[in-house]
This record gives C-alpha cells, structure tokens and sequence, in this order.
C-alpha cells in the first residue's frame, strides 16, 4: 500500500474504530436510559470509575490494563447499586440519586488520590475528560494484501477489541430482551403483572451500562460517553413513534457523529489552515450536539419547526372558519355582510378562503359561495349543539356557553367523525333559541 494509505491505517483507523464502536454501543444502551429519565446514569458512572481506578493501583502496584478494568468495573457496578438502593427504598428521585452517588464516589477518588498511595496513579483532566483516542496507533505489514488476513487485525490496540467485544454483548443482549426491556422501559408494572421481573431486567441493563462505559472511558473519555448516552437515542425519538426504528437510527446517527466528527477533528483544521489538529472526542461529541439541534429543530413529527407550522395552521384554518361562520349568521340574520378587517392575517385568510372556492367578493364585501355555505352552516351546527348540550348536560347558564361554544364549535361532525345530534330531536334550537342547522 502506498505511504498515505498506510500512514491512515496505522494512526488514524485505530482511532476512528474505538470512537466509532464506542459510539454505537452507548447508543443502543441509550435508547433505555432515556426512555426511562435515567440519561445521567452514564455521568454518574463515568465520575464514579475514578476511586476503582485508584484502588485497583493501589492493590496490584502497577497500571496494567486488566487490574484497572476489573477495579473501574467494580466501582461502575457498585454505583448503579447505590444508586438502585437510593431509589428503590430511601425513595429518592432516580436524578437526585445519582447526583448524590457519584459526587460522594468522585470525592472519594481524589481523597484517595490526594491522600493514598495512589497519589502515584498518572491520570489528568485532559485524559480523564478527552480519552487517549490519539495515541493508538497500529503498525500493519505494509503490503496491500496484509489487510485481508485475519491475523493482520489481531494486532488492532486493545482498546478496539474491548469496545468490539462489548458491542457483541450489548448486541445479543438487547437483541434476545427486546420485547421485556421495551416493556419495562415503558411501564415496569405491566412488565411484573406479565410475568417480567421488572427489577431483574433494569439490574442488567445497568451493568452494561456500566461495562460499556468503563471500556469506552479509557479510549473515549468520560465527554463522549456521556454524550453518547443522550445525543443520539434523543434525536432517534424526536424522529420517529417506534422503538425498533429508534433503535436503529440511533445506531446510524452514532456512527455518523463518530467518523463524520473524527475525520473533522483530524483533517478540518489542517484545510482552514490552523497549526494543529483538535481533541477527536471532543469533535465527535460536537457532531453529535449539531445532530441534535437539528432534530429538534427539523423533526418531521416532534420537531419545533414541524410543530410551530402545525400550529400556524392550525390557527388560520380556525381563522378561516371563523370568517365563514360570521358570514353564515349574517346571511341567516338578514344583516349587511360587512367588509373584513385590514389587518395581514385577515388579508392571508380571506385569499385562503377565496382559493378554496368558499368565499368571493362582491363590490369588495365578502359572500359565501355554496361550498362555503356548506362548511359554515357544519361550524354554526356544532357551535349551536355544543351549547346545547353545555346547558342541558352540563347545567351551565345559557349566556355563559357561548365563549366556550366558540372554542368548540371547531369539532364538527367530519372533524371528529363522531355524529352531533340534537339534545331535543323535536325541537332542534340551541339555548337561544337559534335553530340549530342540519347535518
């Protein structure tokens, strides 16, 4: 292989492969977390690692790989105890338990630090919060054919084949409990009246929370874990109704932060020109916030955009019917159709009604076309027949329905699909004695 091919194999795939495994695995656990309100979980653990780091040294004397994962497991483990305990019998709120939890575990750990004899352990805010993403680096056979063995890819850094490992078990377990944790993460109670030890499944779904934050924590760091855990799950839900599809496309959208963040991280400041490249964590977690504003804001369904339109609409079709109903009780009146207001919306809702062919103007004065009769004497029935029944039903005084009426009246019967009768068929008038129109 040529030399910037093998220059991006050997520095910058090992990397790009743990923050991308890293990311998947802490999406697919996301997903429960916060369906569940429980997103901070992955902060309290990732806090709470620090005293099982510094007693795992302080037992075997030496920074191996193996006796640090144990110690950061144990402590991982026994914080989502603490944590469950507080919950469960003290009766705490899930987010007070675990603030409460890993500040007490965090404290410990710099008390140990400061004060032990693990004030010899070499751990930095920079490598705590960042990871060592970039210094795993990966020396292949230089020859093309070298990556189509498998013995090539044995040699991968540990930390990938950790990360690796981990997905395959967060991937079987979620794949073989999907219908029970589905259950439980929507309602536990209904989960134990089916047969499903509610408690059990949570039990397990946070010890590989916690397994996966601790094999992330030493490539990653704690920012990206933490991110992971809430970003993409939380713009999967704000795409879509389905957990199945959410699942799925937290999946997708973690995997894009992670390369698409990586690459930017490593390459962009290079092409504008700065002198270095920046924090790949940090980037990929900065991806993942963009990703997120932008399901916020976008979301088909859920999204501010998408609710904010809904919500104009919604408004000038009310508006419009409004327009169609004074008409309606002008012409039923016998009084002069007046001309409609100057202002801009009244303007936007007189074209809308025009357009649809339910209104046209005569001598600039607005009349009702026989389709927009139509639809006017639906929105006077309904507005007449909720009156009626808000008197009769709901013992209300006649001249205190009809502002309440005004809001209602909207539900007509092709509306609703429901069928408005009358409360008295043979006397079909509302409380003032208006007729009620027909269907």
């Amino acid at each position: 292989m040529n030399e910037g091919v093998y220059g991006f194999v050997s520095i910058d795939l090992p990397p790009l492969l743990a923050g991308t495994l890293a990311c998947v695995t802490c999406a697919i656990l996301g997903n429960y977390l916060v369906l569940r309100r429980m997103s901070l979980m992955g902060d309290a653990i990732s806090h709470s690692v620090l005293p099982g780091l510094v007693i795992a040294f302080m037992l075997s004397g030496s920074r191996d790989p193996l006796p640090m994962f144990v110690g950061a497991t144990i402590a991982g483990l026994f914080t989502v105890g603490l944590v469950e305990l507080l919950r469960r019998y003290a009766r705490v709120e899930p987010g007070a338990a675990m603030g409460v939890v890993f500040s007490v575990m965090f404290a410990m750990g710099v008390l140990l630090l400061e004060r032990g004899a693990g004030r010899q352990v070499d751990l930095d805010a920079d490598c705590v919060l960042n990871g060592v993403m970039e210094t795993m680096i990966w020396f292949p056979p230089e020859e093309a054919g070298s990556l189509a063995r498998w013995s090539t890819w044995v040699s991968l850094p540990r930390q990938v084949w950790t990360l690796g490992v981990v997905l395959l078990v967060v991937l079987a377990a979620v794949g073989m409990l999907f219908k029970e944790l589905r259950i439980v993460a929507f309602d536990p109670g209904l989960a134990t009246s089916q047969g499903f030890h509610a408690g059990l499944l949570n039990t397990l779904l946070m010890v590989l929370v916690a397994c996966a934050t601790v094999a992330s924590f030493e490539a990653v760091g704690s920012i990206l874990v933490i991110a992971m855990l809430i970003c993409p799950a939380a713009s999967a839900r704000m795409l879509t109704d389905r957990l199945w599809v959410q699942v799925v496309l937290s999946v997708v959208l973690a995997a894009a932060a992670g390369i698409t963040g990586y690459l930017l991280g490593a390459y962009a400041p290079t092409l504008l020109g700065l002198p270095a490249a920046v924090s790949a964590s940090g980037m990929i977690t900065v991806v993942a916030g963009v990703i997120m504003l932008l399901s916020v804001l976008f979301a088909p369904s859920h999204g501010t955009v998408a609710r904010r339109f809904r919500r104009v609409r919604m408004s000038l079709r009310v508006a419009r019917e409004d327009l169609l109903a004074s008409l309606y009780r002008a012409e039923e009146s016998g009084a002069a159709a007046r001309a409609v207001a100057s202002r801009p919306v009244d303007a936007i809702v007189l074209r809308r009604a025009i357009a649809r062919g339910q209104v046209r103007l005569a001598n600039g004065v607005p009349a009702l076309t026989d389709r927009g009769r139509d639809v006017a004497r639906g929105i006077v029935r309904s507005h007449r027949l909720w009156e009626s029944y808000l008197v009769e039903r709901g013992g209300l005084a006649p001249d205190h329905v009809h502002g309440t009426a005004m809001r209602l009246e909207h539900l007509t019967d092709s509306a609703s699909g429901a069928r408005f009768e009358p409360p008295q068929p043979d006397s079909p008038t509302d409380p003032h004695a208006r007729p009620i129109p027909p269907r």
